[in-house]
């Protein structure tokens, strides 16, 4: 009992000098947030989709093509004779839309919709990888407590194989209680290993998650101060702010342009065209020929074969899907906050009923053991009692875990798991400085970053 006594003494204090340098789940978070490779090919493709502005404004700007020819000419008459010439000229187009049906209007705005829902989609990995470091963490917590609880039930049955030999020594124990003892400390070395592998695991999922591999984590408090006061309010906050939901509003937008710029195919089209050219005659009478010329263009479709109407149709169906798919996410959203806020109230009813059955299995085993010392209670009983025990204690590293858990999820289920709620210390990725810097690009190769 002393030495049982005396391993629970050393685990709190163990407990107590590995938090010393721990690495902070906060410390853990702005890893993911800086180093993830998913959200770091998310921020990419974000910037991808802000370069669909600067092609969509493209419609409203000239076009400007330069030519140039070289050539060799051969003519003969009966009256000249034969002649060999060299033409060569040069020349200059410029080409600009008047008026292109509302396309390039359309375009722009479905454009801008577009970038709008891939902020969102960035804001949507942002809390999907925040969440899943989140629970990279405290899976590691959890497998590291379950492996030093499997450890103290080695020693404490070790303790208990060494009694009972020592009983059956003195003509006080039996070869059963030995054998029972030895059967247990068996079982128990088996449930050590299979912990000491689900703690690698957790342990390689936190290295491709967060970046690096867990050193002295310690338990967090959580994300308390971001719940909302009740369900309903969290419900309403995730219905309002949830980037799936979001993502999913402008999605619609963007088709709506898009069927908008579709129709703009029946109208007629206003262009203007201007040349300019100059060629020369290298034949050796040094004739030189210029010319320039501005034509206005008016063009009106009369039938398109079908295609461009096929287009529309094509359009209006998906507007439809996209419309549909807001009360999807919405109804998924609803259904993700009420299972995390379940989830986390169910969590802390087992953390306190675990906690009380954890100390009253605590005094149970003690008393079971003085009995067994005195002959009122079998080796078997003490065996089944410190069982009930270590139960206790992994459904309480269990319970702490899903507590845990729960608590990101439902803040992520209100679309409020973001580095800058966190206050996570990292440089906030903002999506709208790129942006800026493109839009309105004339021209240039390198993207903003130099690449």
């Amino acid at each position: 009992m002393r030495w049982y006594s005396f391993v629970l003494v050393a685990s709190v204090f163990g407990g107590s000098i590995q938090q010393v340098n721990a690495e902070s789940l906060r410390e853990a978070l702005a890893a993911a947030y800086n180093h993830n490779a998913t959200l770091n090919a998310q921020r990419a493709a974000t910037r991808a989709v802000d370069e669909n502005i600067a092609q969509a404004k493209s419609g409203f700007r000239p076009t400007i093509t330069g030519d140039a020819n070289y050539g060799f000419a051969s003519t003969y008459s009966n009256r000249t004779g034969s002649a060999d010439t060299n033409p060569y000229g040069y020349g200059i187009t410029i080409s600009q839309s008047l008026f292109d049906g509302f396309r390039t209007i359309n375009n722009v705005a479905a454009a801008e919709a577009n970038v709008k829902a891939s902020r969102e989609q960035l804001r949507r990995i942002e809390q999907q990888i925040l969440e899943a470091a989140a629970s990279a963490y405290v899976n590691v917590l959890e497998a590291r407590e379950i492996v030093s609880i499997r450890r103290q039930n080695i020693g404490f049955l070790r303790e208990q194989l060494r009694s009972s030999q020592a009983r059956l020594d003195v003509g006080e124990g039996t070869r059963t209680d030995v054998a029972q003892s030895q059967a247990r400390l068996s079982s128990a070395r088996a449930q050590l290993s299979a912990a000491e592998a689900s703690l690698e695991s957790t342990r390689a999922t936190y290295r491709q998650v967060i970046g690096r591999t867990p050193s002295n984590l310690s338990w967090p408090n959580g994300p308390n101060s971001l719940y909302a006061a009740s369900l309903q309010g969290a419900i309403a906050m995730g219905l309002n702010e949830h980037p799936a939901v979001r993502l999913t509003q402008h999605a619609v937008d963007a088709a709506a342009f898009n069927v908008k710029a579709l129709e703009g195919q029946f109208l007629p089209t206003l262009s203007l065209r201007g040349n300019a050219n100059q060629t020369f005659d290298s034949g050796g009478r040094g004739n030189r020929n210029q010319s320039v010329s501005a034509t206005l263009n008016l063009s009106v479709p009369l039938y398109q074969g079908g295609g461009p109407s096929s287009q529309v149709r094509q359009a209006r169906e998906t507007l439809a899907q996209n419309r549909i798919q807001v009360d999807e996410a919405r109804d998924e959203v609803r259904a993700a906050a009420i299972s995390a806020w379940s989830n986390l109230q169910s969590a802390n009813a087992n953390i306190t009923a675990t906690r009380d059955s954890l100390r009253a299995s605590k005094l149970a085993l003690d008393g079971v053991i003085e009995e067994r010392n005195v002959g009122q209670r079998t080796q078997l009983e003490v065996l089944n009692s410190q069982s009930t025990v270590l139960d206790a204690q992994v459904s309480l590293v269990g319970a702490r875990k899903a507590r845990l858990t729960a608590g990101y999820a439902l803040v992520a289920a209100m679309g409020r798991l973001n580095s800058r709620r966190l206050r996570l210390p990292v440089r906030h990725y903002d999506p709208v400085e790129h942006f800026e810097e493109v839009k309105d690009m004339w021209f240039g190769l390198r993207t903003p970053s130099g690449r």
